[in-house]
């Protein structure tokens, strides 16, 4: 067999092997579910009254492949279609929500954000002259935090010795100095502020002797704690320490905070801490002052409200006012 043959040979089978690979490259994408997300809004020319729609009940259908889901507090959704799907090929996407108009979407499986833009159901009807809306005005937002203050006990102090005998060698006996050269002496000292209270500013230093042949052994002192711990290392003569510190008495209460909601139209929306406490809304209801508690069902008289969490950051809250109502 020639030289040229040969080479031909094995180009044809890298060909060949090209080939096969990237026909296996193709089907193993081919095989892979398909994912499309977006986010459901309420239909508004003002963007700031786009607002997100939760429990929107979501279908795909791509040919005879049929996919469900819900859109979250935020108006998310994901949809995950079955195996074998390419990309441009055809996708309905239908959106059900009882206050809003259903709605139908022509698209195609693609690279992109999919976002549906719902019609309110008008759910306003015209009151007889003599009753009219009722007005929702002067709207707050209360709750309480967690906060700790400390009430100034005093201070506390208390001196140390450590005996020792310099110049005398280690011979390897522990405790030495160091470098393993001298004998040395441990000496150990605590502090305790009393029952439900706490240290600050704990520090330690040496007050008589040859203080510069001495190491203070200890844990980070400035963490505070009912006790604090010090040890002293000595290897030359007897060293006196102080031990000294300011004493608390941590408290927590409940501080009370207030906000103000923004409002869009007929939805009013705030955010709270993710550690807020026992929220409720304080608003005049035809002019008279009322708090109303918001629990955990998010119950109000006037209004349909929602949450979500923004990653244990903030809560956001969105109030939708029923029917008969309005803002002022």
């Amino acid at each position: 067999m020639t030289g040229g043959r040969k080479i031909g040979i094995v180009v044809l089978v890298i060909v060949v092997g090209g080939s096969v690979l990237a026909a296996v490259l193709v089907a193993v994408h081919r095989a892979r579910p398909i994912t499309i997300r977006g986010a459901v809004l309420s239909q508004d020319t003002d963007p700031q009254k786009q607002l997100p729609i939760a429990e929107v009940e979501i279908t795909g259908t791509s040919g005879s492949a049929v996919s469900t889901g819900k859109s979250d507090s935020s108006g998310f959704f994901s949809l995950t279609l079955r195996r074998g799907l390419r990309r441009r090929q055809p996708v309905v996407l239908q959106f059900r929500h009882s206050d809003y108009q259903p709605l139908k979407l022509d698209e195609y499986i693609g690279d992109k954000l999919y976002i549906a833009r719902m019609v309110p159901i008008s759910q306003v009807k015209h009151a007889p002259s003599d009753h009219p809306d009722i007005t929702v005005s002067n709207v707050r937002v209360r709750y309480s935090v967690k906060a700790t203050a400390e009430a100034d006990v005093g201070s506390a102090v208390k001196t140390f010795q450590v005996v020792n005998t310099g110049n005398v060698p280690c011979k390897g006996h522990h405790p030495c100095s160091p470098d393993g050269k001298w004998k040395a002496a441990l000496q150990s000292a605590s502090l305790d502020a009393g029952e439900g209270n706490e240290f600050r500013n704990a520090r330690v230093s040496c007050i008589a002797g040859p203080c510069p042949f001495t190491k203070i052994e200890f844990q980070d002192l400035s963490r505070g704690g009912r006790k604090v711990d010090v040890s002293v290392r000595n290897w030359s003569d007897t060293t006196t320490f102080l031990i000294e510190a300011e004493v608390v008495h941590p408290m927590i209460s409940d501080l009370v905070r207030e906000s103000y909601p923004v409002i869009f139209g007929q939805a009013l929306n705030f955010s709270l801490p993710v550690s807020a406490e026992g929220p409720s809304i304080e608003a005049e209801i035809n002019s008279d002052s009322i708090v109303f508690p918001l629990g955990p069902d998010l119950y109000l008289s006037w209004a349909d409200c929602q949450v979500r969490v923004d990653r244990d950051i903030a809560k956001g809250y969105r109030c939708e006012l029923k029917p008969g109502y309005r803002f002022r």
